[in-house]
């Protein structure tokens, strides 16, 4: 949810609004791939990632208690400390965790796929957990996107028999914990609003991050003189790819429902494609291009109905006539 201080001022409608959230979330969490690359050249995986929420958490918590009133971001309901701690260990500590140590056992290629899968997971556990139901022409349309993102990665079968099992395991289990947790978070229905539920989130899920990077033995002194590329890539992907990112996250699940949210998985991958050819002088491919045309193919058929109600609304504004032409003119 948007801080009050932007929501009391005129807005786009929440159609607009949300769709624009949608792909800067996109370009956040894509962006992150670069700093996330360059911080792991000096620190272990789950210390990383830890380090990413204590600042991440610092950062929103004291954004919202200099700009919100105490009675807004304290927990009071059961649903509030209960949905805090969902979205700790799911979409903060296991999340990042699997995830982390995936990457350093898996290539990225198979990391990329597996963890794609998690808007697939979504809807099964939405139909567990929720009773949603997905149409032919959705599940459809999932497929389709998810055809897009292999295109983009370009899979081999070389590249999952050189990768470790337990690497793809864990990455896996990162994408099913990203499923789980968004649909269990809007089960849950916490009445705090999701930006302080977002921060008391990442402030629990750091804790536990630090608890598992001492339990697979990295060592904590590694942070000592690192440096300042290290620095500046904690700082990256701390503030705008985590602070900001999980806030417009956790807004998306709480209004349009866990499984249009981890449909941003699929666009992902574009934005880090493009952004590291910016820069980090990456090619991008062909096959870049047409998974690219792909995904937008299944995000079509997926929000056929919105897509098909606004395509109508435009036409209908674009050809009504203007005030002019609709006065008649006067008589001398």
């Amino acid at each position: 949810m948007l801080p009050s201080t932007f929501t009391d001022r005129p807005s786009l409608p929440a159609r607009y609004r949300d769709s624009a959230l949608f792909v800067l979330l996109a370009v956040l969490f894509g962006g992150s791939f670069v700093a996330i690359k360059t911080g792991l050249r000096e620190l272990p995986p789950v210390l990383f990632a830890g380090l990413r929420f204590d600042l991440a958490a610092v950062t929103l918590l004291g954004y919202i208690v200099v700009t919100r009133p105490r009675s807004t971001w304290l927990p009071r309901t059961r649903g509030d400390f209960v949905g805090i701690g969902m979205a700790a260990l799911f979409l903060i500590a296991l999340n990042n965790g699997l995830l982390f140590l995936g990457q350093g056992t898996t290539t990225p290629a198979a990391a990329s796929v597996m963890y794609g899968l998690n808007p697939i997971l979504a809807p099964v556990f939405a139909w567990w957990l929720l009773g949603d139901r997905l149409s032919w022409l959705g599940a459809l349309g999932i497929g389709i996107a998810l055809s897009g993102v292999i295109l983009i990665v370009q899979p081999s079968p070389s590249t999952f028999t050189d990768a470790s099992a337990i690497g793809q395991l864990l990455v896996l289990g990162a994408a099913a914990a990203v499923a789980l947790g968004s649909v269990l978070l809007q089960r849950v229905g916490p009445q705090m609003d999701s930006t302080p539920l977002t921060a008391w989130a990442m402030a629990v899920g750091a804790v536990l991050l630090h608890v598992a990077s001492l339990l697979v033995g990295e060592p904590p002194t590694a942070v000592i003189g690192i440096g300042p590329e290290t620095i500046a890539s904690i700082i990256a992907v701390g503030i705008p790819s985590t602070a900001v990112a999980y806030a417009i996250y956790f807004g998306l699940i709480n209004r349009i429902g866990p499984v249009r949210a981890n449909l941003v998985a699929y666009v992902v991958p574009i934005f880090a494609a493009l952004m590291g050819w910016v820069l980090l002088g990456s090619s991008v491919s062909l096959w870049t291009l047409v998974g690219f045309l792909v995904v937008v193919a299944g995000f079509a058929l997926i929000e056929r109905v919105t897509i098909r109600m606004e395509l109508r609304r435009l036409y209908r504004r674009f050809n009504q006539p203007s005030t002019s032409q609709q006065t008649p003119p006067c008589d001398d």
